[in-house]
This record gives C-alpha cells, structure tokens and sequence, in this order.
C-alpha cells in the first residue's frame, strides 16, 4: 500500500457540509466532500488523529487499494497477490463484507468467499463474522476496491457514557448540530430537555479541549504496523476541567438528571456541567453571558402522542421568547410542524438528516430579541 491513501469520514447523510467544515478547522485536506462523508489523502497518522479527534465523524475508512476485476478466477488470483500483510496481522481475526454494483462480478456471496480464502491461505488470519477488524470490498463497474474500517465501534460511542435515555440524541449528531449552530466552545448551553445530557456534556467536552476519542479504542490499534508509543503521544494526557459551570440540562424526569450527572461525571466534565430536574416552565437563563439553548424534545414519532406535544412545543417557545433575549436557539425535530407550534423566528431550513429511522432537521434562530 502506498505512504498515502484515500481516508474517508462518514457522516449522517445531510450533514457532510458540516463534518467537512470540522476537519478543515483541524488541519485535514484538502477536503472533497461526497454523499455520506469527506474524503482526503493522508497516511496512517491522518487515520489516528481523525479517530481520536474528530467530533461529528461516524467512523473512519482508509482506502488500501484494489485491481480491475471481471470473473471469479481473476478475483481469486488478485486477492491472492494483494498485500494483506501491510495492514492486516496474521493473529487478529477479519471480519468480510462484500458489495457489487454494475459489475460482471454480481454474487457478493460468490466473491466474498474468494476474498475470505486469499486471507485465510495467504495471511493467515482468521475470518469470523465476530472479527474486531472489518475489510469492505466494494466491486464497482468491473473494479474491486478494498477499505478496512479503522474504527471499529462506531465513533459515537465515546466510551464514557453508559445511560441512555428512550431516544438518545448520537455525540456525533451532537456535534455536528452544535457546530451548525455557531457553538465554538467559547459561550454557555443550555439544554431544556437534556435526556441523558448529550448536548451539554460535549458542549463541555469541546469547550475543555477534551479529545472526543481519548477513552475508547479502535480497530486501529490491532493493525500491521501500529505505533503503539508514537499514539500514546498523540493522545496525550486529558486535564480534568476546572468551574465556573457553563453547561447546563434540565428534564422534567428525575432518572434522566440521574442519567446526566453520571455520564458527565464519566466524561470528566462534573465541574463545569449542571443539571437540574424541572419542567419547561421554571426555565430561567443563567447568570452570565447570553449563548445557545440546544434541544431535542420529544417527536411523537417516537415517544408519546404527537397531538399532545404541540402545547410543550408552543410552552417552550414562550419561555424562550420571554426570558431568553440575546439568546440564539437550536432545535432538532422530525416535525415541522412542532417546530412551527414554538412561534420562534426560525432561519431557513437546512437538509434532513437520518436519525433513528426518521428524518429531523435543525431549526435555528438568530439571537432572540
């Protein structure tokens, strides 16, 4: 394999302008931005640094290479000859999973098993659908390209948050909407209905410099070649963040404030998250500086009667509107309709995202006068 290769970041689709917009910030590029994700050219220390740092990606592919293909037998013969080696070891299992479109080459399960045997006969590794390492080889218009997925876990899985609310907002989605909003780290969140404190929890993260990949590992690390010293530098040591509390949820339900507290308090931010058990109506600002509420109340697609929610939504937008002057607001719903029942000054909309089988949409404001 090549000293440089094509690295994509995967994004939920619709907010690929956003994760392309986080990677530059970081120094990655230059940039294209393709259904799904970004991608760039960079070496093995892009893969780690993108893994450990990067907010709003879903998980990171490195592109290894490929060879035309037009039967079985050449499959067969290139998989063969292909360099395995580079960047698979012979004692860590692969997991295989083959796609064809508009190729000769049509049966993924025919091809799967040619690949599967250069592996297993010519590495010596192991395939097992339980593999904690994943090679996707795509065969398109008559070209197989191999990728191996160098996240393992998907990367919204920070590795510090164990309770989960009904419909947990993703960190990644988190993120991303954060950043849509204009949050930069440096003003105070405020979430209304916090579930299990996605929202202000990596407000803080990002506000404390705190690596979004520093309490997890990856597929990465069981790779030919791993640096295991020069990743360790790269990690670093994260600093435990010092008050005042910037960060801030509330929820009417007393086990989701349960949630909140623990899950910051594994995330490290205790000292500048604050979360509180109250209903919509005892919602004031804190003290200090105006900055952005972030909320993902209820849709009725997925929790409740949607009939009923629109008096919470409209609740909502009153208190904002009262109390919340300077204030700018972000708002993820699948209904736009709910959006609409809050009579806030909303900006154009922006694309739909996939979330949890439903399409939602951020809706944004201005600073509320």
């Amino acid at each position: 394999m090549e000293n440089t290769f094509e690295i994509f970041l995967a994004a939920a689709p619709g907010l690929e302008e956003v994760l392309a917009e986080e990677a530059a910030a970081l120094g990655f590029g230059p940039l294209e931005v393709v259904p799904g994700g970004v991608s760039f050219q960079g070496g093995w220390s892009d893969v780690w640094r993108a893994n450990l740092c990067l907010r709003g990606a879903g998980r990171i592919l490195a592109r290894i290479g490929g060879f035309p293909v037009f039967h079985l037998a050449q499959l067969d013969k290139r998989a063969r000859k292909f360099p395995w080696g580079e960047v698979l070891r012979a004692d860590v299992p692969v997991k295989v999973e083959v796609t064809c479109r508009r190729s000769k080459i049509y049966h993924a399960g025919a091809a799967s098993e040619r690949i599967v045997r250069a592996i297993t006969e010519e590495l010596g590794a192991e395939v097992t659908d339980s593999a904690p390492v994943r090679i996707l080889a795509r065969i398109e218009d008559n070209f197989c390209g191999f990728s191996v997925d160098t996240s393992g876990e998907a990367l919204h899985k920070r590795g510090h948050k164990e309770a989960v609310g009904k419909a947990p907002m993703r960190e990644t989605l988190a993120a991303l909407f954060l950043r849509q909003c204009g949050y930069d780290g440096a003003e105070p969140v405020v979430d209304p209905m916090c579930g299990s404190g996605t929202f202000p929890i990596e407000a803080a993260e990002w506000a404390s410099g705190l690596l979004p990949g520093r309490s997890r590992a990856f597929a990465f690390e069981q790779f030919a070649g791993f640096d295991a010293g020069a990743f360790a530098t790269l990690r670093g040591t994260s600093a435990t963040p010092e008050g005042p509390v910037r960060f801030y949820g509330f929820d009417r339900d007393a086990g989701a404030i349960r949630m909140s507290e623990a899950n910051a308090a594994r995330a490290g931010v205790s000292a500048v998250t604050q979360f509180a058990c109250q209903p919509i109506s005892a919602l004031e600002p804190p003290e200090g500086p105006p900055g952005l509420v972030m909320v993902n109340p209820p849709y009725g697609a997925r929790i409740g009667n949607k009939k009923l929610l629109y008096g919470l939504y409209g609740s909502l937008g009153q208190v904002l509107k009262e109390r919340f002057a300077g204030w700018r607001v972000g708002l993820v719903t699948s209904e736009a309709g709910l959006a609409k029942a809050t009579g806030l000054p909303f900006l154009p909309q922006g694309a739909p995202v996939s979330f949890g089988g439903l399409k939602v949409r951020l809706h944004r404001t201005n600073a509320l006068r």
